[in-house]
């Protein structure tokens, strides 16, 4: 048998035409075989099932089948990299010989291990025409393998997806097309194998034809041995040819290659021995699926499918369900003459070889040390980028709609029900853009009708992918919008999804952009806009138009390219600079006001554009400097992260994110990671309520908290004016901790909480916790009639409490919508309360473990226990979100109050509440607003301006705006996990260090 001259070189010394020859494999092979017992011999036979997000129960019952069965490999499932590394290297101290490590890693190891990188489905790569960007794919995803000890990756998926019904193939397969499945199959296999990590093709004989998942129950196909032959098999002997290592085989039931009746695949010697390997030539090493898959375990009960699979011709056996039972059948079997030594000899011999060829005869233990770090290397979203570029796939394109020009007035509408942020942000990068929804584009879709194209994005989560057709209500959506509009389709979701539109008639352009990422938003707005070339090919057939292999290739030519690059340069707003690999996606703010025709300022939305620091005044090598303080505060566990955000002159030229959620390294910080910004909330969400009631003159500093709520009529409080509670001069206490009347013996009492959500309990504190129904009032009658000290300066909580009663009483709706509707929507910012209503827990980083309250993690639910009791909308607390969300906030605030631009709040109401009303008695407080210290007092650095302001938040967060220098200045972090005791961040000055940094960093 002849490879190609790589493979060659991996693969030969398993191959059995070379068995006879002496080499130092063949000598180990040899030695340690010999020194076997027969159960150690059989033991080699086992991969079993491990899991590193389970508990040390699972570990110690690995531990016994390493030490007393001799199993030859662990195939690992659900866990993390470090726990998946420690657990090898655990099983590995006590192994006689060491273990052959796989996973299932078909589109990386993120699809097992959470904090590993995940590449495109197969199916999406199926659209990729340069197969040497899919062989790079393969050779990274085997460096990762190696890295974390991984031998075989039980990839890549070669069924062909003939069946768009297919209920477990699917996105797994390259396609419809034998052709494209091979041809892209061996470019994979061929860069995971030059890593000297073994690849295995699966599901031998093929498992894309079929409607039943094979995990439930056994597929039938009742297809010919030729139709078998000349599709199913195709795969398979183009890449025996080219040197595969390994095949795993499904549990399929083919009358025209078992004839008898019932039998799996997985379990047939005509499949396996006759056909794959005398017919076929495969030498390489023969894996079952998993035995307990019903598919197989229905055939036969564990220990007898175990024997019957290897007396088939499989070489492992892969998630056996009692491995001790199968080994004492294994006796018996051999008792009975049903396999011999010689069979045995063959598979245990060849299992060895490839032990040795995977360096197991040298064996060193997996280096923990910076193991994240080399599993999540920005190289690695590099080719991301280029993988999504490339299979960008238009199928219509009438009179050339595509590619967009940036004066294009454009409306987006936004279809499915995953996020669609990264792709709206791209968007606005380039034009000026309005965003819609179904329900807000008019009853014929009229509200769209100013617009000269309309984009509609279809955004559905990966992770559902088996839900992506369009719905009936969806397709009706699209019709009604292409019907007087020049419409462009974007569909983030698997291609079938398109399938259930008979038509694109009304639809002007067609872009299939596969899956909902970054990466597939920042890939289709390249596209739309003729940035990148589209030259993407259907993987799959959407219906009798749309065939596999259709696609329009569009190229951008270098003078559209410049005629783009000169249409961006005379936008009114900075040209947007070229990111680096390590940072996150730009988003664009607009400086200027931007003028309609009859000269009437229009509201800008709040964006956000990148410049250098020296090009807005500072100095690059003194910011660097943010980097020591902030790792040093992590190192020293002042908290485990930290994002820190600095712009100047409207321009962010500072944006890193730094360390992880949790001190144990899970979940590294982005700039997309979401913090509970804690004391925030009051300058950010209610803060900005009470200055819009200011600003049409619905309240004034003078009135009377009696008259504003009139609960307080006839108290001592009635008399304290709106100044003094936003000023903190009010009297009040600092704090109530109303939570504790409600617990019994230390836990929540059965007096106030449930369980599960009702009309009687609807108030979420946390995950399993519901408070009564009603509970506000009585917060606010503790409030009431809590006891009101001196009017001297005292920070209280309970102020903010008292003005989000006050702004819903005026509005009568909710603190939450209200501040939705009037700023964050029409500002483009993303803060908002509750926000696991909105967003999976794993991008929010967790507060605390709380264990006197609450009892449980604190992720996601407000950390303070008050606002928890409001259902995590308070005056005082609520909020969460990044530091580019705050950042837009306060450059609302800075634009407003600098250039009176804003139709939403005048520069005078601004200054009124940027005002120190009460110096002269101590009291540094703006009305709501924190202001730099009196004396040796105060929450900044001590080196702002006079005119600054901002605020401090519990949770380790801080953002601040200085006028006089045009700065706005963002530091989050979550120093109150795993406990809030000890508030070392604070003693360690670290957010005053910081901001201390970037008042020196400004050049003179």
């Amino acid at each position: 048998m002849k490879f190609k001259s790589l493979i060659l070189i991996f693969i030969s010394s398993v191959s059995f035409a070379q068995k006879n020859k002496i080499t130092p494999q063949k000598v180990w092979v040899d030695s340690v075989y010999n020194q076997m017992s027969f159960d150690e011999r059989v033991g080699q036979l086992f991969m079993v099932a491990a899991y590193s997000n389970r508990d040390e129960k699972h570990v110690n019952a690995l531990l016994d089948l390493v030490k007393n069965q001799n199993i030859g490999g662990v195939i690992f499932f659900q866990g993390g990299p470090v726990r998946q590394a420690k657990i090898t290297n655990k099983l590995n101290a006590n192994a006689k010989l060491p273990l052959f490590v796989g996973i299932d890693a078909e589109w990386g190891l993120g699809m097992r291990l959470d904090s590993t990188y995940v590449y495109p489905w197969n199916m999406n790569l199926g659209a990729i025409q340069d197969m040497s960007l899919i062989e790079m794919m393969g050779r990274q995803m085997g460096e990762q393998a190696k890295r974390i000890g991984v031998h075989f990756n039980f990839a890549p998926v070669v069924d062909i997806n003939i069946n768009p019904k297919n209920p477990v193939i699917g996105n797994r397969s390259f396609g419809e097309s034998k052709e494209n499945v091979s041809e892209r199959a061996i470019a994979l296999v061929k860069g995971i194998q030059s890593q000297n990590v073994f690849a295995t093709a699966k599901h031998f004989p093929g498992h894309g034809d079929t409607s039943t998942d094979s995990h439930h129950a056994l597929p039938h196909l009742d297809f010919s041995k030729t139709r078998m032959t000349d599709v199913e098999l195709y795969p398979y002997r183009k890449l025996i040819k080219n040197g595969l290592a390994s095949i795993m085989v499904a549990h399929l039931d083919v009358p025209s290659l078992e004839p008898e009746k019932g039998v799996p695949t997985s379990l047939s010697y005509n499949t396996i021995t006759t056909l794959l390997k005398d017919e076929m030539g495969f030498e390489g090493l023969i894996f079952t699926d998993a035995l307990n898959m019903k598919g197989a375990s229905n055939f036969k009960s564990p220990g007898d499918i175990d024997v019957a699979a290897f007396i088939a011709g499989n070489d492992v056996l892969l998630f056996a369900e009692n491995v001790p039972l199968a080994i004492e059948k294994f006796h018996q079997a051999y008792a009975e003459n049903k396999f011999t030594d010689k069979r045995l000899e063959e598979s245990v011999k060849k299992i060895l070889a490839y032990k040795y060829q995977a360096g197991l005869n040298n064996y060193k233990p997996i280096e923990i040390k910076n193991l994240y770090e080399d599993l999540n290397q920005p190289k690695y979203d590099l080719l991301s980028e280029k993988l999504y570029e490339n299979m960008m796939t238009l199928i219509k394109n009438e009179k050339r709609v595509l590619p967009l020009k940036a004066d294009t007035k454009i409306a987006y509408v936004k279809l499915g029900d995953d996020v669609a942020s990264p792709f709206e942000d791209e968007l606005k990068r380039r034009v000026d853009v309005e965003v819609f929804y179904p329900t807000t584009i008019g009853d014929n879709g009229e509200f769209l009708k100013e617009y000269d194209k309309v984009i509609i994005g279809y955004h559905k989560a990966d992770g559902v992918w088996k839900k992506h057709e369009l719905t009936a209500k969806e397709i009706e959506t699209i019709n009604k919008i292409a019907k007087d509009n020049k419409t462009v389709l974007v569909s983030f979701a698997r291609p079938y999804a398109l399938s259930t539109m008979n038509n694109f008639d009304n639809v002007e352009a067609v872009l299939l952009a596969y899956q909902n990422n970054k990466f597939g938003h920042k890939a289709a707005i390249q596209a739309l806009f003729g940035e990148k070339d589209i030259d993407g090919k259907l993987p799959v057939s959407l219906n009798s138009k749309y065939a596999v292999n259709d696609g329009i290739d569009l190229s951008a030519s270098s003078t559209e390219k410049d005629n783009i690059k000169n249409e961006f340069k005379h936008k009114r707003f900075a040209p947007v600079r070229t990111i680096p690999e390590t940072e996150d996606i730009a988003l664009v703010r607009y400086n200027d006001l931007v003028q309609n025709p009859k000269d009437e300022i229009v509201e800008n939305k709040i964006k956000v554009v990148y410049s250098t620091p020296e090009a807005e005044g500072l100095n690059t090598k003194k910011l660097a400097e943010i980097d020591k303080i902030a790792e040093k505060a992590i190192a020293n566990r002042n908290t485990p992260g930290i994002q820190v955000l600095v712009a100047r002159n409207g321009k962010v030229v500072f944006d890193k994110s730094y360390g992880y959620q949790t001190y144990n390294k899970k979940g590294a910080v982005t700039n997309e990671t979401v913090y509970d910004l804690a004391s925030l909330s009051k300058i950010l969400g209610t803060l900005p309520m009470v200055m819009k009631l200011y600003e049409d003159k619905q309240i004034k500093f003078e009135d009377k908290l009696g008259d504003l709520l009139p609960r307080f009529k006839n108290t001592d409080k009635e008399n304290i004016t709106l100044k003094e509670i936003l000023t903190h001069q009010s009297g009040f206490p600092a704090w109530i901790p109303f939570y504790k009347e409600t617990l019994e013996n230390g836990k929540p009492s059965d007096k106030f909480y449930r369980k599960t959500f009702s009309k009687d309990y609807p108030i979420q504190v946390s995950e399993n916790l519901y408070l009564k129904a009603g509970y506000e009032n009585v917060i606010l009658d503790k409030i009431k009639d809590s006891k009101l000290g001196d009017k001297t300066y005292k920070y209280s909580d309970l102020n903010f409490i008292l003005l989000k009663e006050i702004v819903e009483t005026k509005y009568n709706k909710p603190l939450d919508v209200l501040v939705e509707e009037t700023f964050y929507k029409p500002l483009n910012i993303g803060l908002t309360y509750n926000p696991l209503q909105k967003m999976d827990m794993s991008k929010i980083a967790p507060s605390e473990l709380d264990t006197y309250y609450r009892n449980t993690l604190i992720q996601g639910y407000v950390h303070d226990m008050g606002a928890a009791m409001f259902g995590g909308v308070a005056g005082h607390a609520g909020l969460f979100g990044t530091s580019t969300d705050v950042f837009k906030m306060m450059q609302f605030y800075l634009d407003a109050g600098l250039k009176n631009n804003s139709k939403i709040l005048s520069a005078k109401t601004l200054n009124d509440f940027n005002t120190c009303y009460y110096c002269e008695k101590g009291n540094r407080r703006g009305a709501g607003f924190d202001k730099p210290q009196l004396g040796n007092s105060g929450p900044t650095c001590g080196c702002t301006s006079s005119s600054s302001y901002g605020h401090t938040g519990f949770t380790g967060t801080m953002t601040w705006v200085d006028p006089e220098y045009d700065l706005v200045y963002v530091f989050l972090s979550n120093r109150t996990y795993p406990n809030a005791d000890e508030n070392k961040l604070s003693k360690a000055n670290v957010r005053e260090d910081i901001q201390k940094v970037i008042y020196e960093s400004i050049k003179k």
